[in-house]
């Protein structure tokens, strides 16, 4: 993919769309267009390989001055998405619901018997 700028004259660039990269990536393609990469909560960008960007300002499409920064996110902000917390289940499921498979003749019901759907 080869990234031009958008109005050679002035010097105005297509902000690219960087949410989805992996940083190294995010990186090269604002590099190659004269724009810098800034992320407040990544000071380490540089060394940054595998995180993906979640956020970006300017949206991509802007157009921008070239050497302008864009302000890319790794992580979501508080509040603002991600995986949420994550509890502990129990082993075994609740009574009622599904049907509990019968135990063959001769086997003492346990706990976590098979479930099968209605």
């Amino acid at each position: 993919m080869r990234l031009v700028p958008e109005d050679p004259e002035n010097g105005d660039v297509r902000v690219p769309r960087l949410v989805g990269l992996m940083a190294v990536d995010a990186y090269e393609n604002a590099h190659v267009l004269g724009l810098s990469l800034h992320a407040p909560d990544r000071p380490d960008l540089r060394v940054a390989v595998v995180d993906h960007v979640v956020r970006q300002y300017p949206p991509p499409g802007a157009q921008v001055p070239r050497e302008s920064t864009v302000y890319v996110w790794f992580d979501f902000g508080e509040g603002e998405g991600g995986g949420g917390i994550r509890e502990p289940r129990v082993p075994c499921p609740p009574p009622g619901g599904l049907r509990r498979e019968l135990a063959e003749p001769g086997e003492s019901p346990s706990c976590c018997a098979a479930l099968s759907s209605p």
